[in-house]
């Protein structure tokens, strides 16, 4: 069986990674991206912490309540980028600085 800090240091990691594209990328998608796998590094802390509690399921719930937000942020976030791509042929956020009606 694994530690409970092997899965905490995991959740760190991806969580580090997913921090490191949102600073460091410049493509909207991979933003997009990187903000999947920080809740996706929320997700395993989440089930860590109900592993060291097995009798409730309160973690098991907020991850899926996680999960649900994150679908629903995606889809939004990708409906946001292609009608952006449509208006501005550019998906890079630095480079549009207007706004039409």
């Amino acid at each position: 069986m694994l530690p409970v800090t092997h899965l905490l240091y995991l959740g760190a990691i991806v969580f580090a990674a997913g921090l490191m594209m949102v600073i460091t990328k410049r493509n909207a998608i991979m933003v997009l991206l990187g903000i999947e796998l920080m809740l996706n590094a929320a997700n395993i802390n989440l089930v860590a912490f109900n592993y060291q509690h097995a009798h409730n399921l309160d973690g098991q719930l907020f991850s899926l309540f996680v999960i649900i937000v994150a679908v629903c942020e995606t889809a939004v976030g990708l409906a946001i980028v292609l009608r952006v791509y449509q208006e501005y042929q550019r998906v890079v956020p630095d480079q549009i600085d207007e706004l039409k009606d």
